[in-house]
């Protein structure tokens, strides 16, 4: 029975995949017993998957022409594979018009998953680029996260309200002298800066893009989300980029779950993310199509990096560790704001969904950090996802940093046992702190596993 704005919901029980299309006739029958029926063919059954960020989850197939295999992949039809964009009203088959102008990240993802499983594969899109992820969760998922809060009284308790509005003043006057002179000299105008924001303060309305384009999308049962974006920040004064996600990832399983469309487990939808920053490392193989597009093997700076070049991508890491989450690892990958080997980040996130979502046998992530002992003259690290286990590409093991007591790092020299790395350095008779990979670009770091896959950034100090 339709409601007053003429939509109708049925709920079906569990049906196996289909392979081809197939009709399914709805009978309505209003309040006077008149049944009316209405034959709807080419259904289809199978796995669901959104995609949503900002642009690297936006962007269309036909902005990545410099991606041939992307291209060559978009002009074929895909008979199993049905697409359907936020604010779209039905679902589109995965012919070549259709194609060029859906996600390109999400189309690369959902062509080696439909192709892997052999089942129907939907994907739905709802992304905006250049946006903050404040805007992707719901008021009320924000409003009742203990940690967003607990992130505000932080930033709240040494907020210096007369420096931030002096800095403020400054920026708006730096900017307004810049307006000037391009009007007397016929320059170009330049574009308002952007702002520092006083704890709590959003830059945009809170939960406004999650009601525009994902609220609209419940209660369609989703087998899970990938997600891209980082790059714009949350948008919230003194809110992390960890505490938003816990939250935005939190809100959307319960309310797909209060709707109806997921089941009753903390992580009935799995939430894949992809890792940022984009690259920025060394690849295991170059010559392979996924990572040719890698940064090439580097010798070690004179000095490890300070550890600000490294916060944005440490704390994105830890996004990982929220139940039913998973990181597509692209420090392999294609850099840069918009990596357009987008074949590559969709083949690297279907590989996380074989593995994480679906149980095949495959290795999906690179080495994670577990724990680490000191002892004697060094620091001994145990990793998870070692994989067929751990190894490096070039001349020797690099990329890791020791500190004393005194908090100095200085590289250290490293060495594989097993599933473990032993890092010592001249200088450090007992180290206390290790470090690898610490740095926003990272081409320099060479620890691998022996399926191909980069170990994953980590620090085990908060100096």
């Amino acid at each position: 029975i339709a409601g007053a704005d003429g939509r109708w919901l049925v709920r079906l029980a569990p049906l196996d995949a289909s392979t081809n299309g197939r009709p399914m006739t709805i009978v309505a029958v209003d309040p006077q017993g008149q049944r009316e029926e209405r034959r709807l063919d080419d259904i289809l059954v199978g796995e669901v998957w959104l995609g949503s960020g900002q642009s690297n989850m936006a962007m269309p197939v036909n902005q990545y022409g410099q991606d041939r295999a992307l291209a060559a992949s978009a002009a074929r039809s895909y008979p199993a594979i049905r697409l359907i964009r936020s604010g779209e009203a039905a679902w589109q088959a995965a012919e070549p018009p259709a194609n060029r102008n859906f996600s390109a990240l999400l189309f690369a993802f959902g062509v080696v998953l439909q192709r892997e499983l052999d089942v129907p594969v939907g994907l739905l899109v709802g992304a905006v680029g250049g946006t903050p992820s404040g805007a992707w969760l719901s008021r009320a998922a924000y409003e009742g996260s203990p940690a967003c809060s607990a992130d505000v009284a932080r930033a709240l308790a040494v907020f210096d309200a007369a420096a931030f509005e002096r800095q403020n003043a400054q920026r708006l006057q730096a900017w307004s002298n810049l307006v000037e002179k391009a009007a007397s000299e016929g320059g170009r105008r330049p574009g308002r800066p952007k702002l520092s924001l006083a704890p709590g303060m959003a830059r945009s309305p809170i939960g406004s893009l999650y009601e525009r384009h994902i609220r609209p999308f419940l209660p369609f049962a989703i087998r899970g989300v990938l997600w891209d974006q980082g790059e714009a920040g949350t948008g919230i004064g003194g809110v992390t980029q960890l505490a938003l996600m816990g939250a935005l990832i939190e809100g959307w399983r319960g309310d797909w779950h209060a709707a109806g469309g997921a089941g009753g487990a903390p992580d009935a939808v799995s939430f894949l993310f992809v890792q940022k920053p984009n690259g920025g490392g060394c690849a295991w193989d170059p010559a392979d199509p996924v990572t040719a597009q890698a940064a090439a093997l580097a010798p070690l700076p004179a000095s490890p990096p300070p550890p600000a070049q490294a916060i944005h991508r440490g704390e994105h890491g830890r996004i990982a560790e929220i139940l039913g989450t998973s990181m597509v690892i692209s420090s392999d990958l294609g850099a840069g704001t918009h990596p357009v080997n987008k074949t590559g980040y969709g083949t690297r996130a279907a590989r996380v969904a074989l593995e994480r979502v679906y149980g095949r046998d495959t290795v999906s992530s690179g080495p994670v950090y577990a724990s680490h002992q000191s002892e004697e003259g060094c620091i001994r690290i145990r990793f998870k996802h070692v994989g067929q286990g751990l190894a490096w590409r070039g001349e020797r093991l690099q990329g890791f940093a020791v500190a004393g007591k005194d908090r100095q790092f200085r590289w250290a020299d490293a060495v594989i046992d097993g599933d473990q790395v032993v890092v010592s350095a001249e200088g450090v008779p007992r180290p206390v702190a290790v470090r690898y990979a610490w740095a926003h670009a990272h081409p320099w770091a060479n620890l691998f596993n022996r399926n191909g896959l980069p170990a994953v950034a980590f620090r085990t100090d908060d100096w």
